[in-house]
């Protein structure tokens, strides 16, 4: 895979909590531009990290008061980039091999690469890593029943990535319609109300179970869409670099590598827009 090669997942600790950090996601009310917060070493991310549940859902709290669409969720794992030997922790050990295995080559992408400022870029590379080091992995140890329900499950996962998108899209038409704010509050809801149905469908479809159920479940706003797109709507672009250069992993995290030099609007019309990849 050519990731780094270190003492990172080769020990565990116990963090003796469900998750290792809660992470807040915050949106306008008509709008779906995750707030930022930035940081020391890895700069301005579209969520700010608590330790604890309790500071993430009082914090939460005071930006809903502020008229904010707010999500907070749990987070099972997080790079330090290189900066520590990250662990293996007891948040990962409901998972099946091939979801340890995932997050591996998530985090593992962090550390060869991240670009400080730019949540999009850094989280559609990884997450694009994750699933080409998945499947290369399962195809080395010969696991073909495996390999095929991953991509079963892959194909869900991104069937109700394509709804969450599509409601993004008819969310932006009206946000950006200039309509009065309770048209718009009721167009809001209707379209998400309407997300809400295709989704059932598609549950009912697949035996009772989905993915993103959790979301589902609870409120679902502009800044849970949000944070779909900083993981998702760049990933498109990191594949066709993939397929630029055969295949080749080596050479396509060079081609990353000469994309991070960029600015952010070059490399967005290369990665996050319908651009041809990097060199045509």
């Amino acid at each position: 895979m050519g990731l780094p090669n270190n003492g990172s997942y080769r020990s565990y600790a116990d963090v003796g909590r469900p998750w290792v950090v809660w992470n807040v996601v915050a949106a306008p009310e008509f709008s779906l531009t995750a707030k930022r917060w930035c940081y020391p070493i890895v700069g301005c991310v579209a969520y700010r990290g608590y330790f604890t549940e309790r500071r993430a859902r009082a914090f939460a709290a005071k930006l809903r008061g502020k008229g904010l669409d707010v999500s907070v969720g749990g987070v099972a794992a997080y790079s330090t980039l290189g900066l520590f030997n990250d662990p293996i922790l007891n948040t990962m050990l409901a998972w099946d091999d091939i979801e340890l295995a995932s997050i591996v080559f998530h985090e593992l992408t962090h550390q060869l690469l991240y670009v400080p400022n730019d949540s999009s870029f850094n989280e559609a590379l990884a997450t694009m890593v994750e699933e080409e080091g998945v499947r290369r992995w399962l195809l080395y140890q010969g696991r073909d029943k495996d390999l095929a329900n991953h991509v079963l499950q892959r194909a869900r996962y991104m069937t109700v990535i394509d709804l969450l998108n599509r409601t993004r899209t008819e969310l932006q038409s009206i946000y950006a319609s200039g309509a009065a704010q309770g048209r718009m509050r009721d167009q809001k809801n209707a379209a998400l109300a309407a997300m809400r149905v295709s989704f059932a469908q598609l549950k009912a479809g697949w035996g009772g179970h989905a993915p993103f159920e959790s979301w589902f479940n609870g409120e679902i706003n502009n800044a849970h869409l949000a944070s779909v797109a900083t993981y998702f709507d760049c990933v498109p672009g990191f594949e066709r670099e993939l397929s630029a250069v055969g295949g080749d992993l080596n050479a396509f995290y060079r081609r990353a590598r000469e994309l991070a030099k960029l600015d952010q609007k070059q490399r967005d019309a290369i990665v996050c827009g319908d651009g041809p990849s990097l060199g045509s």
